[in-house]
């Protein structure tokens, strides 16, 4: 195995999210774990998140650890690394949170609601959130997500982001050039402001793993040492 790739999902906090990914990581010699959050629970915030992921990641494997965070899986992801030995961080069309920074507040500071208005009017695209989320992902995958139960407590939105520094670990930034909720203008924008980074990209919208998976995994693959 080249890698062991942990894939932390966004709001809703399924592991289904990147049911689609895992075989495509598979199938390039990389061990895919997939990571439920208690994302139903309102007792549970982002400590709770962050245990979440190491009890899925369990003994430091014995090859390079890549952890992946989708959209509020940013907020969690870093913390991450700072409690188990991480050789590379991607953040994925991720909220990019600041210390002290409460998810909740994360939005309006960085303004993306306007962001996200501004990219719809100048592309023609509509303004609802099934649009936003779904419009590029295949028919039939949008009526299996429509099956899986959402819940998403409002708890890890309200704590402030409690890391004092970006972890000291290599961070690359991966936007989907057609998210239509976190516009790519808008991602170049956050990851330079807050990390300053590039961002690199991949076809799709924001949620890339359901809709491109297989390029997904060459990007993510591309990252590793050869």
């Amino acid at each position: 195995m080249r890698a062991t790739v942990v894939l932390v999902p966004g709001a809703g906090g399924q592991a289904w999210y990147w049911h689609r990914l895992v075989p495509e990581l598979e199938r390039r010699d990389c061990a895919a774990v997939p990571v439920d959050l208690p994302a139903g629970d309102d007792a549970a915030g982002l400590e709770q998140y962050t245990q979440a992921v190491l009890d899925a990641i369990g003994p430091t494997p014995g090859r390079p650890l890549v952890v992946v965070g989708q959209s509020m899986g940013g907020l969690t992801a870093p913390i991450v690394c700072t409690r188990t030995p991480v050789d590379l961080l991607v953040l994925l069309n991720a909220m990019v949170p600041r210390p002290g920074e409460s998810g909740g507040e994360w939005w309006a500071v960085t303004g993306q609601a306007d962001a996200r208005a501004a990219a719809a009017e100048q592309a023609g695209w509509p303004r609802d959130d099934d649009d936003a989320f779904f419009g590029d992902v295949p028919a039939e995958v949008v009526a299996a997500a429509m099956t899986q139960p959402f819940e998403q407590s409002g708890t890890p939105f309200a704590e402030p982001w409690p890391l004092e520094r970006w972890p000291d670990v290599p961070t690359r930034v991966l936007a989907a050039r057609d998210d239509r909720f976190f516009p790519l203008a808008f991602q170049r924008r956050v990851a330079d402001e807050r990390l300053g980074l590039p961002v690199d990209e991949v076809p799709g919208g924001h949620l890339v793993a359901l809709s491109r998976p297989g390029e997904l995994a060459d990007r993510l693959v591309s990252y590793l040492p050869t």
